[in-house]
């Protein structure tokens, strides 16, 4: 994958042994700079100290797992970069941790074992098709809303609002 030399990598995760394929991985998409560190807390650490462009971190971390991680990143008033395009990885893929990652606001999640193709289609997501950003009460982070219905009426996108959609426009797939 070209263009990603300059790209300056966070890779987060308690495994050394799946920073080191992970890394590997990126390397061999022409990543030169990866910054790999073993938590949560030591990623925060380093986004203050470097220059990051993309994190790549795993969702089961102690003391500071991958979606605090996200969280603080996206809504501390400290953050060192609150759009900061964030990939969350896991062995862990059901509905509820994918669901809680995306609220949490990251912007890709990839499932382990990862393969250089489900990584490089995440990189690709997050730099050639970056979603919006959105600010609500409860969520700060990229829009998650992956369909646009460009002629959806309603001021509410969701489909399930039911004070927001028509009855002609209810069974439409958003």
């Amino acid at each position: 994958m070209s263009g990603l030399q300059s790209v300056n990598v966070l890779l987060v995760d308690d495994n050394q042994h799946m920073r080191t394929i992970t890394s590997a991985i990126l390397q061999s998409a022409g990543v030169r700079t990866i910054h790999e560190v073993g938590d949560g807390a030591a990623a925060l650490q380093a986004l203050r100290e470097h220059a990051i462009d993309l994190a790549i971190v795993d969702f089961n971390m102690f003391p500071l797992d991958g979606v605090e991680f996200t969280r603080l990143v996206r809504n501390s008033p400290d953050s060192a970069d609150p759009y900061l395009p964030i990939i969350m990885m896991t062995g862990h893929s059901e509905r509820s941790r994918v669901t809680e990652a995306r609220d949490a606001g990251v912007n890709e999640f990839v499932a382990k074992p990862i393969t250089a193709k489900a990584v490089f289609d995440r990189i690709k997501a997050v730099v050639l098709r970056p979603r919006p950003f959105v600010k609500t009460e409860g969520y700060f982070g990229p829009d998650r809303r992956r369909l646009k219905v460009p002629n959806y009426p309603g001021p509410f996108r969701r489909a399930d609002d039911p004070k927001a959609v028509p009855e002609d426009f209810a069974s439409a797939e958003v």
